[in-house]
């Protein structure tokens, strides 16, 4: 604002020195009216330019202020939104916590399944899930030696048939993932022949030790992989072949946990036709009670009956003691008339 009103002053004072100028070279008789003139002009100049000066000011606060309230706006909605990206930031930092550890159990899985015997207790424990979630603990049983001295992972007892159901975990992951990683025909083929062997052994040890005469009928071989079961069914109908014809059913989780749920209806079914046969041996010990009450009935009904007649007979005979004494009674002892005779023979009571 002062360099403009400096700059403002130097125009004046120029102008001015310019209209003395020409005042002078005009001559002195009209030099004091331009003089004049010019004065006035200054003072009008100089008075508009406190106006000018007044307004500036107060544009200039007015923009001040404006300008005051949007960096205050500004700075809210800044705070504002660095302290939503301070809880984005949170968030991030949480899911990658749990990535974390969802990436140590995968490597912690990943150990368990590349080891035999670790993979092995893993399918145990997912069977057992399974088949505790859908059964009762009388339908079945861990860990059970059999009459040759074999012990399976889990027996299924129902109703026969189908009788026992032995079942036992199986993992072939080795030549599953050498099938997953060929890449050449060679490769593949030679994938394909270690699967068909080790499934095929598989199937071999549960029909030797699982199936035994008068015990068993059938065994299930579990597979803890729908991957894996989903490989065997659909590219190697021949180890289904041998599995039928060795009495061996393949499970995935899935089937499995059908195959459970089916049995459980089995076992409910059993129950139901169980608790109905013993219904209906109630209804008949009960028909046979009504029977043998009705046939006390009809007796009671008889002594009931000759009871009746036998009273009806003492009324009879009472009353007619009653009459007999009456004319007793009506007899005149001094009176020569010949008695009633008393002799005459009565009735007889019926006996009782």
């Amino acid at each position: 604002m002062d360099a403009t009103f400096l700059l403002i002053a130097v125009i004046i004072m120029a102008g001015v020195g310019v209209a003395a100028f020409m005042a002078g070279r005009r001559g002195s008789g009209g030099g004091s009216d331009d003089l004049e003139r010019i004065l006035q002009n200054q003072a009008e100049l100089s008075g508009r330019m406190q106006q000018s000066d007044t307004s500036l000011n107060e544009r200039l606060e007015a923009l001040t202020k404006r300008l005051g309230d949007g960096l205050n706006q500004q700075t809210e909605k800044t705070g504002d939104k660095l302290n939503d990206l301070q809880k984005r930031l949170a968030v991030m930092d949480t899911a990658q916590q749990k990535i974390t550890q969802l990436s140590e159990q995968m490597v912690s899985l990943e150990g368990i399944l590349s080891n035999k015997q670790a993979r092995g207790q893993f399918g145990e424990f997912q069977m057992e899930s399974l088949i505790k979630d859908f059964l009762p603990p009388s339908a079945y049983e861990f860990q059970v030696t059999l009459s040759n001295g074999t012990r399976v992972d889990c027996l299924i007892r129902l109703p026969s048939p189908p009788g026992i159901i032995p079942i036992d975990s199986k993992f072939p992951l080795e030549a599953y993932r050498a099938i997953q990683s060929a890449k050449t025909e060679t490769e593949q083929q030679n994938a394909n022949r270690s699967f068909s062997k080790d499934v095929g052994t598989h199937i071999k040890h549960i029909a030797e030790r699982y199936i035994i005469q008068n015990e068993t009928d059938w065994a299930v071989m579990f597979i803890p992989s729908e991957a894996i079961f989903a490989e065997l069914i659909s590219n190697f109908p021949n180890m289904v072949e041998e599995a039928h014809r060795r009495r061996v059913g393949f499970a995935s989780p899935s089937t499995l946990m059908a195959l459970v749920n089916t049995i459980g209806a089995i076992l409910k079914d059993g129950q139901m036709k169980e608790q109905a046969g013993l219904i209906q041996k109630q209804v008949e010990l009960m028909l046979n009670d009504v029977r043998l009450l009705d046939e006390r009935v009809g007796k009671l009904q008889t002594h009931f009956r000759q009871a009746n007649e036998d009273i009806e007979g003492i009324a009879i005979s009472s009353g007619k003691v009653a009459d007999r004494g009456q004319k007793i009674r009506d007899v005149q002892l001094d009176d020569e008339e010949t008695a009633p005779e008393l002799d005459s023979p009565q009735p007889r009571l019926k006996e009782v």
